[in-house]
């Protein structure tokens, strides 16, 4: 993954030794709507940086970007997107640097809840939470969490509105699923649970109402396809699936109406495809254009803007601060 940036090599080391099934089925479907990548030139942008917390907040319409990982040190920078630029906010408090955090809005809190991280010796287990209003970072304590871990998957629960966490990498390979209550994380206890993973495709599915996890880092096979409907994990069985991929990027598309897959390392070597799930399948989609291959970046869709984003990432030893967009037709 990121084995050419020194700080980051204990958990390269730590995650490098697992092999991961590779699977590719059936071709893709036929593609029923036009699509292509097309980047964008905003006046000013965030550094180069990999494995930053991305989301989109409604509550300021934009879409905030934490953290990451650049050639030499973990960042605590917090920046803004409005739908044409980039804006670096200065917090009073905040964070502290990391890199592998991940991050979802919380329908009942209003707040975004980012959790988790690496910062080059720790694994993190601190929940923060993001208020678009007055765009400020605080702290919660809550009385029991998830286990510290880089590489949690984070989302909107699709029936409860909180936010969920499942997995993450510790130095072992997690498969809980957590709920944030808005001042605590509960453990919960589906049934069918997915193998441990980390660094997985994990996006909710507002059209189907459910959550989609797939690949990731795992020390058992994790080229498998989950839904999450907030209370049950089921395995699905696609025609078709992307080779087992991890550090992917992945949003709802509302004009697609499906989850949207970008990119992500298989083996070792990063991909610039794009995927979508249509609720029972992975298509692979035809796109003109595209980003260069990449792992490990920042995507998520701005309802304000209309737009499906993927910035930054690392390709190689190459760290990327370009801004993307996925056009529909």
């Amino acid at each position: 993954m990121f084995n050419h940036v020194r700080k980051a090599s204990i958990l390269v080391a730590a995650v490098s030794v697992f092999s991961f099934a590779a699977l590719s089925l059936a071709g893709p479907a036929a593609q029923a709507q036009s699509v292509t990548w097309k980047r964008l030139s905003p006046k000013k942008s965030p550094s180069p940086r990999a494995f930053s917390a991305m989301a989109y907040d409604p509550v300021s319409k934009k879409t905030v970007l934490f953290g990451g990982l650049n050639a030499s040190s973990y960042l605590n920078e917090t920046w803004t997107f409005n739908g044409t630029t980039w804006t670096k906010k200065k917090t009073s408090v905040a964070p502290s640097a990391r890199a592998s955090a991940f991050m979802a809005f919380d329908q009942k809190t209003r707040k975004l809840v980012l959790f988790g991280g690496f910062d080059g010796t720790n694994f993190l287990g601190d929940t923060w939470v993001w208020d678009g209003a007055t765009s400020r970072w605080k702290q919660a304590h809550p009385f029991s969490s998830p286990t510290p871990v880089a590489g949690p998957m984070l989302f909107t629960d699709p029936k409860d509105g909180h936010v969920d966490e499942f997995g993450g990498y510790d130095g072992m390979f997690q498969l809980d699923t957590w709920r944030w209550t808005g001042k605590n994380w509960t453990q919960l206890q589906p049934t069918g649970v997915p193998g441990a993973r980390a660094f997985a495709v994990a996006a909710l599915d507002t059209a189907r109402k459910n959550v989609v996890l797939f690949g990731g880092l795992g020390d058992v096979r994790t080229d498998n396809t989950w839904t999450w409907d907030g209370t049950n994990w089921t395995q699905m069985s696609p025609n078709s699936q992307p080779t087992t991929r991890y550090g992917a990027g992945s949003a709802f598309d509302p004009k697609l109406k499906e989850v949207v897959v970008f990119g992500g390392g298989v083996g070792g070597t990063d991909q610039d495809q794009t995927w979508a799930w249509t609720g029972t399948d992975w298509n692979q989609l035809s796109t003109p254009k595209f980003p260069a291959a990449r792992e490990s970046m920042g995507m998520a869709y701005d309802a304000a803007s209309a737009q499906l984003l993927v910035f930054g990432g690392q390709g190689g030893k190459t760290i990327f601060n370009d801004t993307w967009k996925l056009i529909v037709h």
